[in-house]
């Protein structure tokens, strides 16, 4: 037998405990990318269909506010902004190339994936403001 289980809905708090190593190992971009970039946002997209994950999201987030400050999480949060949500589209280039920059597109191909996306961005950011 296996050790003890966490519930999936507490599975942040290993989430969290696994920062600072990845913080002291990597940087404070690779700490913010995993734990904001990563795992809140899969978190919260948890949280809008298992009441269980949305109980634990205001933990989760005040864990966020503690590990890291309120400077570090805008700046990260105004660069993601930036670069993924309202990047600019590139301009089209050759037709060989088509292939390659599907699969490097952010958004979803569905409207709404991408609209419910940024929704999200904009929930998450909103939480974590102090």
């Amino acid at each position: 037998m296996s050790g003890p289980s966490i519930e999936s809905h507490k599975i942040w708090i290993e989430q969290c405990a696994a920062t600072e190593p990845i913080r002291e190992r990597f940087g404070l971009e690779s700490a913010l990318d995993y734990l904001i970039g990563e795992k809140v946002f899969s978190f919260a997209t948890a949280a809008e269909r298992d009441p269980d994950f949305a109980a634990e999201l205001p933990a989760f987030i005040a864990e966020i506010r503690r590990l890291f400050t309120a400077d570090e999480i805008h700046t990260y949060l105004e660069r993601l902004e930036r670069t993924k949500f309202l990047a600019p589209r590139e301009p089209d280039g050759e037709i060989d190339d088509l292939e390659e920059e599907a699969e490097e597109e952010p958004w979803p191909d569905n409207p709404v994936l991408g609209a419910e996306e940024l929704l999200r961005f904009s929930r998450v950011r909103q939480l974590l403001q102090p």
